[in-house]
Parts: C-alpha cells; sequence; structure tokens
C-alpha cells in the first residue's frame, strides 16, 4: 500500500470512528465506500472486521445499561445471522473483486437513500420477521462489512429510545463481527497485506470514537445522522459509476449519470428534510411546498 493511500485510509477512518462515536454505528458505512475507491473487499474486509469486534464490544460496554429491556428481541436477529454471514464470506472468497466492489456499492445505495430520507415503518410480526433479516444483515456484512444503514432502519422502526437503540445495535453488531471474524478464518481470508492496514486503521478508532461521544451532546443526531447518510450515498454512487466505467458497461462519461441521478434525488431529500425542520422553528416563516 503506498503511502498516499494509507494515509488517506487514516483519514476516512478517523472520520468514520468520530460518526461511530456519536452515532453508534457509521464505521463500516463511512469507510467501505471510500476505501473501496482503491482498494478491494478481500483485503479491507479481513482487516476491518477483528477491529470492528472490538469497536462494538466497546460500544455494547458504554450502552450496557440499556441492553436488559431489548437483548432478548435481539436474538431472533442473532439466530439468524450465521447462515447469511457462511453465505457472504463464501461470496468474497470466490466472486471477481472488480465485480465484487460493484455489486457492494449497487446494494448499499438504496439502502443509505432509505436513511437519508428517513423510512420508517414498524414492523409487526417482529419475531417472525427477525430470523429472516438476520440472515440478509448476515449476507450484508459477510460481503461488505457493513449492517449499520438496514438495522438502524429497523431499530427506528420498532420505536426503541436512544440509548436502547444503541444497546441492541451494538449487541447485534458485536454479534456478526464475531461471527464473521470466525467465517473469515476459517476461508482462509487473512492475509498479510490485510494486517498491514491495520496500523492505519486502529489509531484512528482509538481516537475518534470517544470523540464523537463527545460531540454528540453538541449535535442534533437526526440531522448529523442525514448530512452522513447523504455523503455516503454521493460516493456510493460515484464509485458505481467509476466502476461501470472501468468495466466497460457504460463507456465514457455516461457512466457518471448514475452520480447525477443520486445527487439531484439526495439533495431533493436534505432541502426536504432541513426546510421542515426549519418552518417547524418557533416564529420561522411557514414553507411552501
Amino acid at each position: 500500500m503506498i503511502p498516499l493511500q494509507a494515509l488517506a485510509l487514516a483519514g476516512i477512518t478517523l472520520f468514520a470512528a468520530i460518526v461511530n462515536g456519536a452515532l453508534g454505528y457509521g464505521f463500516s458505512s463511512l469507510t467501505v465506500p471510500l476505501a473501496l475507491l482503491f482498494l478491494t473487499n478481500r483485503v479491507l474486509n479481513p482487516a476491518m472486521v477483528p477491529i470492528e469486534v472490538v469497536l462494538n464490544a466497546y460500544v455494547l460496554w458504554v450502552s450496557r445499561r440499556a441492553l436488559g429491556p431489548v437483548w432478548r428481541r435481539m436474538l431472533p436477529i442473532i439466530a439468524g445471522l450465521a447462515p447469511g454471514i457462511v453465505a457472504g464470506t463464501a461470496i468474497v472468497a470466490h466472486v471477481n473483486p472488480s465485480h465484487l466492489r460493484l455489486y457492494t456499492f449497487v446494494l448499499l445505495l438504496p439502502l443509505i437513500l432509505l436513511q437519508a430520507a428517513g423510512f420508517r415503518r414498524p414492523i409487526r410480526s417482529e419475531k417472525s420477521a427477525s430470523a429472516g433479516f438476520g440472515a440478509g444483515l448476515g449476507v450484508l456484512y459477510a460481503v461488505t462489512t457493513i449492517s449499520g444503514p438496514p438495522l438502524a432502519m429497523m431499530l427506528n422502526n420498532q420505536g426503541f429510545a436512544k440509548q436502547e437503540f444503541r444497546a441492541g445495535l451494538a449487541f447485534v453488531r458485536l454479534a456478526e463481527s464475531s461471527f464473521t471474524a470466525v467465517a473469515y478464518a476459517y476461508a482462509g481470508l487473512y492475509s498479510l497485506e490485510s494486517a498491514r492496514l491495520v496500523p492505519w486503521i486502529l489509531p484512528s478508532v482509538i481516537i475518534g470514537v470517544p470523540l464523537g461521544v463527545r460531540a454528540l451532546k453538541h449535535l442534533k443526531p437526526e440531522a448529523f445522522r442525514r448530512v452522513c447518510m447523504s455523503f455516503d450515498a454521493w460516493v456510493v454512487a460515484f464509485g458505481i459509476s467509476s466502476l461501470l466505467r472501468e468495466l466497460g458497461w457504460i463507456p465514457g462519461a455516461e457512466a457518471y449519470l448514475v452520480l447525477l441521478g443520486v445527487a439531484l434525488l439526495d439533495g431533493v431529500l436534505l432541502y426536504r428534510y432541513f426546510a421542515v425542520h426549519a418552518a417547524e422553528r418557533p416564529g420561522a416563516a411557514p414553507v411552501l411546498r
């Protein structure tokens, strides 16, 4: 890994760790789309997963007092993780790296846009839906090391309080990162190339997460989350456009129409969110919609 890429990875993970400290998730969601612009899943994932085990354990420890009311509701999701993680690990081990990067971006984009849009719809049959959701989450995490956006969306939809949300999220993510760490070892995915990334990632996590926890006291979590997810959507759209051009599936500048379309859609979502919240302030002028 060349020094410029290493420094870029350190900066990316520092920013992502601050977001994770503030929101309880977001480390992989922000790191992976940016890092995949110059790394492959097969190199990046095995470096990320062991660090995520430690990170999720820390977040769970901080939120441990709120775990009591929610851990039983998380067990069906955790039970569904294992088969999904096995399938996802097999995909990482055997699918063409360039194609896998593209499929990762395509899979992430709608999930990120739903988060940016603030989508919420409670699931009535939570127990019956949780195991299937857990299996899908396991595949997604093993392939991308990302699960925060869909998991956060589900927990938000189910009406968890703020600290219960963080505890439930950390509980599931600790289980999935631990299972995936074992699955990667069994599949022989750990390598010296991946290990060389760890010294550039770990200090950022150690510094960034406590900063994020402190920053949360001065930020509006929902607005901060919307902006972070919007940034993520732009990065993922750029990755899709670049790979479509690189693979020759859409030649020339036409490939960047994907980025343009996502930028326009995300701009509308951000405008609607901030316009509505500005109108809700005391003394604010009404917003025409």
